[in-house]
């Protein structure tokens, strides 16, 4: 038997997991960097989305991160990631809680600046589709900046307790699974 033959039995096997499973490890803070351990940091160039797998710093006006207090960050490809991962924490980070988070930050897709996920203004169901090009929530500062957006690309202004699992579920049904939600 060649090796093809052995390899495409082997993946036809039942054994053989037919889901594609990784970790996506945390970037741990570093004292040397200057920077509060709670301080919006830059996306690593080999960072990983622990939602999807994407790398964030090739969508960096789409980045989001989230800051525990022992000082790991994650870093997500888009707002949507982020929310996915917040509103289901036990899924993609079973050993972690909700209060352990210090802090987490979403980039303006006007201006490009770190906003806090909490105070950010969404545009859900803009014609300006995400990175995953799937479902798309970009951030602003304020409900001004938003409104403009909205004027050349339609959509709804949303802020973070509107973003809930039943939203996220209709925005990306093949990326949310609300296991724990």
């Amino acid at each position: 038997m060649g090796w093809y033959a052995f390899h495409a039995r082997v993946r036809a096997s039942s054994q053989v997991p037919t889901d594609i499973c990784f970790v996506a490890p945390a970037t741990p803070y570093d004292p040397a960097s200057g920077i509060a351990p709670d301080a919006p940091r830059v996306v690593p160039t080999n960072a990983r989305c622990p939602v999807c797998g994407a790398f964030p710093s090739r969508v960096p006006e789409w980045a989001a991160q989230v800051i525990f207090s022992d000082g790991d960050a994650y870093f997500f490809d888009s707002p949507l990631s982020l929310f996915i991962y917040l509103r289901n924490l036990p899924r993609y980070a079973p050993s972690r809680t909700a209060s352990e988070i210090a802090a987490s930050y979403v980039r303006a897709t006007e201006g490009g600046q770190w906003i806090a996920t909490n105070e950010a203004v969404y545009v859900q169901g803009s014609s300006v589709p995400g990175p995953m090009r799937q479902g798309n929530l970009p951030a602003f500062e304020d409900v001004m900046a938003a409104r403009h957006f909205i004027s050349r690309h339609g959509g709804t202004v949303l802020h973070s307790p509107d973003i809930t699992v039943q939203l996220l579920q209709d925005l990306a049904p093949t990326m949310h699974r609300a296991d724990h939600a």
